[in-house]
């Protein structure tokens, strides 16, 4: 990957960008604290003798909102988080002092786009439905790209086209489509590093209010350590043909957190 980047670099490159917007009454899960900006100060608030002014803001948000990656301490499974480390005992004091999110790596890899909805000839997923190993293997056929040890993979459901819908989007009472456990399996056979989706959840979620559990999450989180992004924006990306593409994801360094806002960009030549 590293020489195949630096040919690109070498030709002029361009990015794409793989993330969502963050604006004040954006679609956000209700297990979350949703974003809200406001200008803490305005121009004209202060004016300096030589008549400059300075307006800034606050942001209050969760780590778990817009496009964000998922720390190893989200999820623990019997009281375990992934390498056997006992989550009440890491979570003590208000923070994670192990598989917190200032430990997620950056990426600068290879990335495989999985475009399960165009594969099956729709623009989008119907609500609900599981995106199983089939629909990945034929992807992947589709693309020419089989995904590789530390490879980032994004799987497209078309969901993103409803992200200024949020009542459609979060799918409450319809369910949202995503991946369901024989597809994650088969992403972790392949030993990536991350994967990712354009939905609020990355698995399916079903139809219905009602409790909601998260195996995919179990799967990929605490039993192999794979980082999941989620609210990602992947209709460039299709639009433009992309298969496989460097990517760049930086989270941010936050010290014991369980998942950081980040801004995903493919990187592809000029």
């Amino acid at each position: 990957m590293t020489d195949a980047l630096l040919a690109a670099l070498a030709k002029g490159t361009r990015t794409i960008e793989l993330g969502q917007p963050l604006f004040t009454g954006m679609p956000c899960s209700p297990n979350h604290p949703g974003f809200r900006m406001t200008l803490a100060r305005r121009h004209g608030d202060m004016r300096r003798p030589d008549g400059g002014s300075a307006s800034n803001e606050v942001i209050v948000t969760g780590g778990h909102v817009g496009t964000h990656i998922d720390a190893l301490a989200h999820v623990s499974q019997g009281g375990k988080l992934y390498g056997g480390v006992d989550a009440e005992a890491a979570q003590r004091g208000g923070a994670f002092t192990e598989l917190g999110a200032e430990q997620i790596p950056p990426l600068i890899t290879r990335a495989v786009l999985l475009d399960v909805a165009g594969t099956r000839g729709v623009d989008v997923l119907d609500p609900g439905y599981g995106v199983t190993r089939r629909d990945l293997e034929d992807a992947a056929e589709r693309a020419g790209a089989l995904p590789e040890p530390g490879d980032v993979v994004l799987v497209r459901t078309g969901w993103a086209t409803h992200f200024h819908d949020a009542g459609t989007y979060l799918g409450r009472a319809t369910g949202v489509p995503g991946i369901t456990e024989d597809a994650a399996a088969w992403l972790a056979a392949h030993d990536i590093t991350a994967t990712g989706a354009d939905t609020t959840a990355y698995e399916r979620i079903p139809p219905g209010e009602g409790h909601r559990t998260l195996p995919v999450h179990r799967l990929l989180l605490v039993e192999h350590g794979i980082h999941i992004m989620e609210h990602l924006a992947l209709e460039q990306a299709a639009a433009a043909g992309l298969t496989e593409f460097a990517i760049v994801v930086a989270p941010l360094r936050i010290v014991g957190g369980t998942g950081s806002p980040i801004r995903p960009l493919a990187v592809v030549s000029g």
